[in-house]
């Protein structure tokens, strides 16, 4: 009989580099105070950036859907499950980017799946930044295109590659707009007049700046001012938007393309009516109103300050991703596990997510965390940091 001890070793090697985490099973939903076995704690490693999550608006939305639609859509949307709540959602992400369509996906991972692998053969190649998304990196490996790799945010390795790749039909510059370990933003403007100048395609996964940069919350094209010079915009509905679910903002022809090209698409049952209906009432509350992004800003560069003043690592972060550089794995996570015990779950990011040496807790601020619960949290970093001999 086949066996799975093999696994067992890889289990205990992770153990042993201190890089394995059971899994954190919590008692309520998401916010800023949740409930891990019958304690509080107060949650800052959540991609919840708006509180949105829990929203009454945004659940009262998901209810009638319900009520109308009933709970799933019955296929995929090319034989009998596209329904007016999915239809009306693109509408609306299409002029909210500002771009001529919109295709939802059910997750941003599979967005880039799909887009990637459908838009890419043997005759073109991709050229990527180094630390972009594991579901950009998964994309590019579905694909049969040559691949270039440029080290982070460096336009001088970029323009270098993309003079030598010349001879390919088509040339993709994939980039994360808000890159999601580091927190820094892409050089997008840069990037897009090199592209400009070479006649590539430009790509921007924008998971992490989707609700959080530019105006209402329309990602880093709009944050950059480039609107009509980016091809591809990727955008997640499961962070800022609160609940799940991935989307690609494009050309006409492009959407018309991936419906009959797209795998994840075309293989896999649709978002549920509820989840389509609470994205479009997100959607409709960013177009309405800035004032939960400009209380996440504001949180977050009060906190950034804060660590930085008091002598932290915070890498290269300038969004409301904010890494504490740690070191190895195994010191990461021990950082990582004092701090819950102090009441603060900021999770512990290690490789392959990030550099061997390189690993952190990653916290995120979001526009829903209190100035009481900004102040509990520094209070109980700074005390862990000290043991921790990092400040």
């Amino acid at each position: 009989m086949a066996s799975f001890d093999y696994l067992n070793e890889e289990l205990e090697l992770l153990k042993e580099q201190g890089r394995y985490r059971d899994l954190k099973v919590w008692g309520s939903g998401s916010s800023t105070w949740m409930e891990l076995n019958g304690r509080k704690v107060l949650q800052m490693s959540s991609n919840n950036y708006l509180g949105l999550a829990g929203h009454p608006d945004l659940k009262k939305a998901a209810i009638a859907a319900i009520e109308e639609y009933g709970v799933g859509s019955g296929s995929v949307r090319t034989i009998t499950g596209t329904l007016a709540i999915h239809d009306q959602l693109e509408k609306e992400l299409a002029a909210f980017k500002g771009t001529e369509a919109v295709l939802t996906f059910q997750s941003g991972f599979t967005t880039n799946s799909g887009v990637l692998s459908s838009i890419l053969n043997e005759d073109d190649v991709v050229i990527s930044d180094e630390l972009n998304h594991a579901s950009i990196i998964d994309g590019i490996r579905l694909t049969k295109a040559a691949r270039r790799i440029f080290a982070h945010k460096d336009m001088n390795q970029l323009e270098a590659i993309l003079k030598e790749s010349g001879n390919f039909k088509k040339r993709v510059v994939v980039t994360d707009g808000v890159f999601s370990m580091d927190g820094d933003i892409a050089p997008l403007t840069e990037i897009v007049e090199l592209c400009e100048k070479y006649d590539a395609i430009v790509y921007v996964d924008d998971a992490h700046a989707s609700g959080v940069l530019g105006k209402h919350g329309k990602g880093s094209t709009d944050h950059f001012n480039l609107h009509g010079r980016v091809h591809i915009q990727v955008g997640t509905l499961s962070k800022a938007i609160g609940v799940v679910g991935g989307y690609v903002a494009c050309s006409q022809v492009l959407k018309d393309y991936l419906i009959h090209k797209a795998r994840p698409f075309l293989f896999s049952t649709s978002q549920t009516p509820a989840v389509a209906a609470s994205c479009l009432e997100a959607v409709n509350m960013l177009k309405q109103s800035d004032e939960l992004i400009e209380k996440l800003w504001s949180h977050a560069n009060y906190f950034r300050k804060a660590l930085q003043d008091a002598g932290f690592d915070t890498g290269a972060s300038e969004t409301p991703i904010i890494p504490i550089i740690v070191g190895e794995p195994a010191r990461a996570n021990q950082f990582s596990d004092r701090l819950l015990e102090e009441g603060v779950f900021a999770q512990g990011i290690v490789y392959p997510t990030v550099a061997m040496d390189k690993g952190r807790v990653r916290l995120i601020v979001t526009a829903s965390h209190t100035e009481e619960d900004l102040a509990f949290a520094l209070e109980k970093i700074l005390k862990v940091g000290k043991e921790f001999g990092l400040i």
